[in-house]
């Protein structure tokens, strides 16, 4: 499950937005929510993490999913 988050003003994993099956439905999802240039996929660990960045490299958001085993 992707899980989309915007920054709530102190964390930037602070309000979830939405959740979605697909990553390419949760990243249009957060074209149209969140005003971010910059994406940057990584993987940590069990989980997967594209960081949303704005026109200054500001974090905007970040979307989340957990991995099994």
């Amino acid at each position: 499950m992707w899980k989309i988050y915007k920054w709530n003003g102190h964390y930037i994993q602070g309000d979830l937005v939405s959740k979605h099956r697909s990553e390419d439905a949760a990243i249009k999802k957060a074209s149209k929510e969140l005003d971010f240039v910059f994406a940057e996929k990584v993987e940590r660990g069990k989980e997967i993490l594209i960081w949303l960045d704005d026109n200054s490299h500001v974090p905007v958001g970040v979307i989340v999913k957990k991995t099994r085993g």
